[in-house]
């Protein structure tokens, strides 16, 4: 056994840190993943995702891309993080900037569809695959994304319930969105229903264990 002084711990001694390439490759993966499903709902017309009717809609107002808008409140919201004490991480940050550049550059290449299947297509797979890329990179644990940061630091300041808080602010997002010009639908409707026990069962799937 080598002696080391205390406090003095390896990189290679840390939690997970001989796992850190297949998270960082999971991590991306699984940002790419999200802006691509974001734009699938954009481009199916039936609604998008709660957080996206905000984006959505100041999208219109604004006048610039939905990816800009997506990266702007990102950032805006790690500013909310500092009185809630919530702290980011390497997945926190390139979360705020990665899911809108790919949602942005998946909007350039996915055209508009008008066949209803095709549109109810987009739709399912959009929610399904959502749930694989938010299990992803919540799953390699390198801090999570604004939006969630802000759920959780609210949940500990305020002493209320997960579902109460996460409810809370995706009725306040949803509204607002939707008073801007933001699209709700079934879409909206159904990913709110189907996210959650979606991502549960996956999570044990793709989550990556610390330990050394």
């Amino acid at each position: 056994m080598h002696w080391r002084p205390r406090g003095l711990v390896r990189s290679s001694d840390r939690p997970g840190s001989r796992r850190l390439p297949r998270r960082l490759v999971q991590l991306y993966a699984g940002l790419v993943l999200y802006g691509i499903t974001m734009a699938l709902f954009v481009r199916a017309e039936l609604g998008v995702i709660p957080w996206d009717v905000l984006h959505q809609g100041l999208s219109r107002q604004l006048g610039v891309s939905m990816g800009t808008v997506v990266i702007a409140v990102s950032l805006l919201l790690l500013l909310v993080w500092i009185p809630l004490r919530e702290r980011p991480g390497i997945g926190t940050l390139s979360n705020a900037v990665v899911v809108g550049l790919v949602l942005d550059a998946t909007l350039a290449v996915l055209p508009p569809v008008e066949s209803l299947p095709v549109r109810v297509l987009f739709v399912l797979a959009g929610v399904l695959l959502n749930a694989v890329a938010t299990a992803a990179y919540i799953g390699v644990h390198l801090g999570p994304g604004p939006r969630d940061g802000l759920m959780t630091g609210l949940v500990r300041r305020t002493g209320g319930s997960v579902l109460i808080v996460r409810t809370s602010i995706e009725v306040v997002v949803v509204v607002a969105g939707w008073l801007l010009g933001g699209t709700v639908g079934l879409a909206t409707v159904l990913y709110a229903l189907a996210i959650g026990p979606l991502v549960q069962v996956l999570m044990p799937r793709l989550s990556v264990p610390l330990d050394r």
